[in-house]
C-alpha cells in the first residue's frame, strides 16, 4: 500500500482518524473524505481495537498505525499529529471514526487555514447555525467547560470537547510534542491559546452514529466534570509552550 501524497496549492494535507472498534463505520468515513474537493492523505490510528479496524483500513488503501494497546483518545491523536509532523505535512485535520463528523465541512475548515485567518479551526456543534441538540446532561457539561475555557483564554468558545479540528504546521508541531493525554481537546485548546495561537470556531453539523456505541460517556458523571475542570486549571498554571519555527 502506498497512498499517493497530495497537495492543495502549496499545502500537503493529512486527515487523521483515531479509531477504537470502528470497523463498520470506517468505509463511510473514508469515502466521505475522498468525496471532498480537498485532496488529502488519510491516516487511521488503530487504538488497540479488537475488531477488523486494521483490515478495513488497509483494504481502503489508507495509512494505518496500529497501537500495541488502547492508549485512549489523547495517545491516539498525538500519534497522528506526530506522524503528520515526521512526514512533513503542512496541514492536518482530525475527525472521529464513528461517522458523526460531517466531512462536507472539511473544505470550510481548510479555507480558514489556507487564508491564514487562524492557526487552528474547530468544528463546533453549538455555534449558531450548527443545529445540534444535545442531551441535558451533555449540554450542561459542555456549557461549564466552554465558560471556564473562555474565561481562561479570554476568547469565546462554544464547543471545547469537539473532536473535529484542522491545524497548520506550527500548531500541529506543538501538539505532536505536548498534547495532554487525559482530555486532549480541552487541555490542548487551552495550551494553544496560552501559546498565542489563533484559534477559530466554525459551525458544523453532526450525524447520528450508524454502528456501535460510544466508548466515552463522560458528561453523565459529575466526577468526570470535576476531573476535567482540575485538568484545565492545572494546564492554565503550567508554563506556556513555545511556538516551533519548524
Amino acid at each position: 500500500m502506498n497512498p499517493e501524497s497530495s497537495k492543495n496549492g502549496n499545502n500537503k494535507i493529512l486527515i487523521i482518524i483515531p479509531a477504537y472498534n470502528e470497523a463498520p463505520n470506517l468505509p463511510n468515513v473514508i469515502n466521505s473524505i475522498r468525496e471532498q474537493s480537498l485532496i488529502t492523505d488519510i491516516l487511521i490510528i488503530n487504538d488497540g481495537s479488537t475488531d477488523d479496524t486494521t483490515a478495513v483500513a488497509t483494504a481502503h488503501s489508507v495509512f494505518v498505525v496500529d497501537l500495541p494497546y488502547n492508549l485512549g483518545i489523547g495517545g491516539a491523536v498525538q500519534t497522528g499529529y506526530r506522524f503528520a509532523y515526521e512526514m512533513g505535512y503542512d496541514v492536518v485535520g482530525r475527525l472521529d471514526g464513528d461517522g458523526q463528523h460531517d466531512a462536507n465541512h472539511l473544505p470550510d475548515l481548510y479555507q480558514i487555514i489556507q487564508s491564514n485567518q487562524a492557526d487552528v479551526v474547530i468544528g463546533s456543534r453549538y455555534k449558531h447555525g450548527a443545529g445540534y441538540t444535545a442531551s441535558i446532561s451533555r449540554a450542561v457539561g459542555t456549557k461549564i467547560f466552554a465558560t471556564i475555557v473562555s474565561l481562561l483564554t479570554r476568547q469565546k468558545f462554544t464547543d471545547t470537547t469537539s473532536g473535529f479540528w484542522m491545524l497548520n504546521r506550527k500548531a500541529m508541531t506543538v501538539l505532536a510534542h505536548h498534547l495532554p493525554s487525559d482530555y486532549p481537546e480541552i487541555e490542548g485548546l487551552v495550551m494553544l491559546c496560552r501559546a498565542k495561537f489563533r484559534v477559530s470556531e466554525v459551525a458544523v453539523s453532526m450525524k447520528p452514529r450508524q454502528y456501535g456505541h460510544s466508548s466515552i460517556r463522560p458528561l453523565h458523571s459529575i466526577y468526570y466534570v470535576i476531573k476535567v475542570l482540575l485538568a484545565i486549571l492545572l494546564e492554565a498554571m503550567r508554563k506556556p509552550v513555545t511556538k516551533s519555527r519548524r
